[in-house]
């Protein structure tokens, strides 16, 4: 007979909703966020932390969610993708994102969208090298990166930060 893994409280405020469940205490934050709360926005691209397309807010600080176990999480505010739009509106960085063609497949743009919000909400005016230096955890194989810097300017000179 398979061993039972007993589970373990976490209570977690997600997108400004506070969430709590019993889960096995090995499930990762992006499983509990996919998973438990049906928020698939944040994805999972490699499990090693090298492409960041599972990047979301804990704490205001950027954390990879395929290496941090949800019990870490216990208490947390966390941000994901969804949390950004407004009423049914786009956050002005991700319509920034659309109209500077800074995404293509897709895949990794939730990851760079948190990374962005997170660098806006600190410092409106970016330069290149602190935009390089902010999404450098973030991989996107599709756009060759030229349309994300641009998006991302854009978002600070419409003074679109978080």
């Amino acid at each position: 007979m398979p061993e039972t893994i007993e589970k373990t409280p976490v209570k977690l405020n997600v997108n400004g909703k506070a969430y709590a469940r019993n889960i096995e205490p090995r499930m990762l934050l992006v499983e509990f966020l996919r998973e438990e709360l049906d928020l698939t926005g944040t994805h999972v691209g490699c499990d090693t932390t090298y492409c960041g397309a599972c990047t979301v807010l804990m704490n205001a600080a950027a954390v990879k969610s395929c290496t941090v176990f949800a019990v870490q999480a216990d208490g947390a505010e966390i941000l994901t993708v969804e949390g950004l739009e407004k009423d049914g509106q786009l956050h002005p960085i991700q319509k920034a994102f659309g109209d500077s063609y800074g995404l293509q497949c897709g895949y990794c743009t939730p990851g760079l969208l948190i990374s962005t919000y997170q660098l806006l909400s600190h410092n409106k005016q970016p330069s290149e090298k602190e935009i390089r230096k902010a999404i450098a955890g973030n991989t996107c194989r599709c756009t060759g990166y030229q349309n994300i810097f641009k998006a991302i300017q854009l978002a600070a000179q419409n003074k679109t930060g978080a």
